[in-house]
């Protein structure tokens, strides 16, 4: 039986980023530009190799920094390695327990010990002896299940009491399900790592240098200031970096924390409620359905068709059948199949799971692809950026060891002979900050961090939209997506079912729940069906009042019907026994079930899609009791019923039965559980049509995807009609004339069809109707070979391929199992197609927001790296000081990244459409506004630096005194110019800069907090930053080269751009010369 799951749907393929349907899908256009390190476009299941080789191409600073919150490679292989310790620890305890258990008996007979102190009749110890070792002989001994729940104080029906009292002395007698985590990394590891970055550590040094040097020539009073400035921006950076890095890792906590938490089904006091998998206790009983972890050590009380994957635990890939013979459960395993009843045994830390938890640490860390093109966009600009560094301090040391370089007073810095050694060594060494400066400035480190900051924000924020994101590149990726597939109940419709048709005794009843009108037969064998046949339950309240039902929105309609024509659950459960069950099957749409009466008689009910029960069904019962056969004409009449419901976006439930011979019943146990259940020959007893309305809104979220440019799809396991009811009212389908083939298709249909033909006819699919998860499995391999970025919705175990293959996987978090959540990259917490489109709004604006970093970052770059050179090259001083360029790159790195990279989304990006993969970082109309900012800011800070003494009129005074102004307004200037930019970067390609500015609160509180620390600067940190206080004209003069940014850029953005990338049109010349180049070669 265990071959028939080794494909199972519930496991994660293997696959890697090279195989199957995963190389077939990339953007033909631009593969020949594709060969780079940095050019990975799905980081999904991407092989470490490839992983592996961006890092050791990127140029980095800060390592520790820098990979933070990249896939830890080594810890990777460690993990494997401790999970191997782990289950060999475990195999090690389980031979010790048995050892002990062979040595305490006597003549092969065990020594029973008193039971242990304490409110239960069994200590953790020896409940740990019986679980441990899953030997079924020890379990016997104490007494099987039964017995082992009644020292437990448990009702296997009613479970644990469930008061405070009760749960608090289970969790002192057997302890909580909880392990010991590790501790998150304080501040100070933060600060430590910060500390590490190569050029800090230069500077640093570089400062201790000058402080020696400076106390030895002018003294401790005067002497400080120089090599004491430097040390203190370099702390100011490091404490800012720290702060903001270790606010990140918190919400990276918080995230985890959320993760984790599994939330299920336990029974208490007889009635069934959720909780968090954390106050499990030992003595619950929980049940168990396809899909669902095992939430802790436990033995099997009953189950029907049970299959655990215990792969998680054993490494094995086999699946293991439970039942009476093989009860042991073990945590963190899933339910491959089949249903079942546990008994929790063991929890927390003494379960494997819990050890295995407790020993792993969680790695959050998974590079994106917008991370890993961020890497080599910085790489390429740090190479740049240390070429003119190195430049820069040639030219400076061969000016200022050749005489060319000049004092503040006019007088030559180095004279051959005349200048002291400590004067020549302090000249160089402050010529060597300036360069190592440029290094900070130019390596744009906080780069490849803003993606992580913006999807730190974004993913907090998504948490208030109902959207847990589990895997960090989803979150950008959904900003990529060209088509979404859908489930039709629970994420377009409420998932709130209602009985408001029904066809029992051969006609249609009115209302569905009017008993008067049925005969008690047909009344009986109907209620006894929709009993036995259920996964739901129903909890009277002892002391009256209304009763609960609970089950899947579909058994809890049914239930509800039921009830209202009179059914009395727990009489009718009781009144017979369950022989065998067949799980609904969402292959064969429809689930059944053989259980024995009093009598011996044996009934075996079916329920599922009506056409599909139908067909099954040779006879009916009418009004009268009577069995009659299904003749054309009753076919006919039923499938008519069962069109006209579904035309009303009704779904159709069949319900039928057919008594069978006891004798032919299997009595072995394991004939039983190979025993096909009879689906032939069935008696029709009822066919109801089940409401479950549109969502609220719904049709709008369609709407703005379909102007967004995302194509919705639906998917659905429902009558085709019924999907075309709901697709029409939802505004997927437009009009009667859009519902023909392919636009609405089944899935045998799609199914039946070539690879090729598939492929072609999946562009046109807007609803698909009656298909099974592998249908959706195809549905999605076809639309990414054809080059879509494709987000899928699931709730089912057999979903669990769809949406591990998709690009994006999207969970649904109420109906979903643990086994989809686990496959998917963000869980839908309110199942709502609404939320779904949430999720490509903040998609789209973690890429609009790195954009917007992008260009206020280079701009900064550029205006910085070419005012220092051209000013080094030609008078031997540079404009900007160690210390203010370290200003300038806290602004630019930290602040301008927590100001632009946290911009919440705006309908204007759903106006747009979706960004593709391979789309250039910096656009054509990024480029436009950097290289208008840049020049202008370059132009007129150059302007200053060369007559700034004639144009602010400081010639009247003394040289010295004239420089250290000239410098201050540059310096001030060049601050607010990057000030009133990032206004501009905002909206790169909106007129009104301004929109949305008065939400954004963060934005407005690190613009003011940079001009009050700016203006601090300059007026009251004179000897610090070299700066002097200006009058109220300079520094009107100041806000005024800053302020024509705006209408610059406003200007600017009349410019029309081409719509060929500019790297594009660069890499095609580059390499048609190559080509062109070979041909001739050839």
């Amino acid at each position: 039986m265990s071959s028939i799951f080794k494909g199972s749907p519930y496991r994660r393929p293997n696959d890697v980023e090279a195989g199957s349907s995963r190389s077939a899908h990339s953007d033909n256009e631009d593969d020949e530009f594709s060969a780079g390190p940095f050019d990975i476009t799905s980081t999904k299941n991407a092989p470490i190799d490839r992983l592996r080789g961006w890092r050791q191409a990127a140029l980095v600073l800060n390592a520790s920094r820098r990979f933070r919150y990249t896939l830890d490679l080594k810890k990777e292989e460690q993990k494997k390695h401790i999970l191997r310790k782990i289950r060999a620890h475990a195999q090690a305890i389980r031979a010790a327990y048995l050892f002990k258990q062979a040595g305490e008996r006597v003549n092969g007979i065990a020594i029973r010990h008193p039971p242990a102190g304490g409110d239960f009749g069994i200590g953790p110890d020896e409940l740990a002896s019986v679980t441990r070792d899953h030997n079924l002989n020890f379990l016997q001994e104490y007494g099987g299940v039964t017995e082992l729940a009644e020292w437990l104080k448990t009702n296997l029906e009613k479970g644990v009491h469930g008061d405070d009292t009760d749960l608090l002395q289970r969790r002192n007698a057997f302890g909580s399900n909880t392990y010991p985590r590790k501790k998150g990394r304080s501040f100070w590891r933060f600060a430590w790592e910060a500390c590490q970055d190569l050029t800090l550590i230069i500077l640093v040094v570089a400062a201790v240098a000058s402080l020696a040097l400076g106390i030895k020539t002018e003294g401790p009073e005067e002497g400080w200031y120089d090599g004491g400035s430097i040390a203190f921006a370099v702390i100011l950076v490091i404490v800012v970096t720290a702060i903001s890095d270790y606010k990140q890792s918190l919400q990276f906590q918080k995230l985890d924390e959320e993760k984790r938490n599994i939330h299920l089904e336990v029974v208490r006091g007889g009635r069934r409620v959720e909780i968090s998998i954390y106050d499990i206790v030992v003595g619950d009983v929980v049940p168990l359905n396809i899909g669902d972890q095992v939430p802790a050590d436990g033995i099997l009380i009953s189950g029907h068709s049970l299959a655990i994957d215990e792969s998680s635990m054993t490494g094995e890939s086999d699946i293991v059948h439970k039942d009476t013979k093989q009860p042991f459960l073990m945590s963190g395993c899933k339910v491959a199949d089949g249903s079942g009843i546990m008994l929790v045994t063991g929890v927390g830390v003494n379960t494997e799971w819990g050890l295995l938890m407790a020993s792993l640490s969680e790695d959050t860390g998974e590079e994106t692809p917008l991370q890993v093109r961020l890497n080599g966009v910085a790489t390429f600009i740090g190479f740049v950026g240390l070429s003119v560094a190195f430049a820069v301090l040639v030219v400076l040391l061969v000016r200022y060891f050749t005489g060319h370089t000049i004092d503040e007073s006019g007088k030559k810095q180095f004279v051959a002979g005349k200048t002291s050694g400590g004067d020549a060594v302090d000249g160089a060494i402050k010529i060597i900050t300036v360069a190592v400066t440029i290094v900070v400035v130019a390596v744009p480190e906080g780069l490849p961090l803003a993606v992580t900051l913006t999807l730190a924000y974004s993913m907090k924020k998504m948490m208030a939209d109902k959207a847990l994101v589990r895997r960090l590149s989803a979150c950008e990726t959904m900003g990529s997506a060209t088509t979404i597939c859908s489930d039709k109940t629970g994420t377009l419709t409420l998932n709130q079912m209602t009985v408001v048709e029904a066809y029992v005794g051969g006609r249609k009843i009115d209302p569905p729940d009017s008993s008067s009108e049925l005969p008690d037969m047909l009344t009986s064998l109907l209620i006894e069906g929709v009993a036995v046949n259920a996964n739901g339950s129903v909890f009277t309240p002892e002391g009256g009042g209304d009763v609960e039902v609970s089950g899947s929105p579909t058994e809890k309609a049914i239930l509800n019907w039921a009830i209202k024509l009179g059914m009395n659950f727990d009489a009718v459960r009781s009144g017979s026994s369950i022989v065998h069950v067949f799980p609904f099957n969402s292959e064969k749409k429809r689930g059944g079930v053989a259980i024995r009466l009093p009598d011996s008689k044996v009934h075996i009910h079916w329920k599922g899609a009506a056409e599909i029960v139908l067909a099954a069904c040779s006879w009916y019962l009418d009004t009268d009791d009577g069995v009659v056969a299904m003749d054309e004409e009753k076919v006919a009449f039923f499938e008519k019923a069962i069109e006209s419901m579904a035309v009303g976006s009704l779904r159709c439930v069949a319900i039928a039965y057919r008594s069978y011979e006891s004798e032919k019943v299997p009595t072995n146990e394991e004939e039983l559980a190979r025993w096909a259940l009879p689906d032939d020959d069935l008696v029709l007893l009822a066919i109801v049509g089940l409401k479950d309305p549109c969502r609220p809104g719904v049709q709008d979220s369609v709407q703005l995807c379909q102007k967004a440019g995302v194509k919705v799809r639906m998917v659905t396991g429902d009558n085709l009609k019924t999907a075309k009811a709901i697709a029409l009212e939802c505004g997927i389908l437009h009009s009667d004339a859009d519902s023909s083939e392919p636009n609405l298709i089944e899935g045998k249909a799609f199914r039946a069809l070539s690879d090729t033909q598939r492929e072609e006819v999946a562009e046109k699919i807007s609803v698909m109707g009656r298909s099974t998860p592998n249908d959706k499995l195809l549905l999605v391999q076809a639309l990414r070979k054809r080059g879509h970025v494709v987000a899928v919705t699931g709730d089912g175990t057999n979903d669990a391929p769809a949406l591990h293959e998709a690009d994006i996987g999207l969970a649904m978090g109420i109906q979903g199992t643990e086994v989809a959540k686990e496959n998917s990259d963000i869980i839908i917490l309110d199942d709502n197609f609404a939320s779904v489109v949430k999720v490509v709004r903040w998609g789209r604006s973690v890429y609009a927001n790195i954009q917007k970093f992008i260009q206020f970052q280079l701009t900064v770059n550029v205006a910085a790296l070419v005012i220092n050179v051209v000013a080094a090259v030609s008078s031997g001083d540079v404009p900007l000081n160690a210390v203010q360029l370290l200003w300038v790159n806290l602004i630019m790195d930290t602040l301008g990244a927590l100001a632009l990279a946290t911009e919440p989304p705006t309908d204007h990006l759903m106006h747009r459409p979706p960004v593709g993969r391979r789309e250039p970082l910096i656009t054509n109309i990024m480029w436009r506004n950097l290289v208008i900012q840049a020049v202008y800011q370059v132009s007129v800070l150059l302007v200053l630096n060369f007559q700034g003494k004639k144009i602010l009129h400081l010639d009247h005074q003394s040289r010295e005194h004239a420089s250290k102004v000239k410098n201050t307004v540059i310096f001030n200037a060049f601050v607010l110019c990057q000030i009133f930019n990032e206004f501009n970067a905002r909206k790169p390609d909106e007129m009104n800069i301004f929109k949305g500015l008065s939400r954004n609160y963060l934005f407005i509180g690190i613009v003011a907090i940079t001009v009050v620390l700016q203006v601090v600067i300059v007026e009251f940190l004179g000897k610090f930053a070299k700066t002097v206080q200006l009058n109220w004209k300079l520094w009107l003069v100041s806000v005024a080269i800053g302020f024509v940014g705006w209408p610059l850029a406003l200007l600017g953005k009349l410019i029309p751009v081409p719509e060929t990338p500019v790297s594009k049109f660069f890499s095609r010349k580059y390499y048609g010369r190559k080509n062109r180049s070979n041909r001739e070669k050839a």
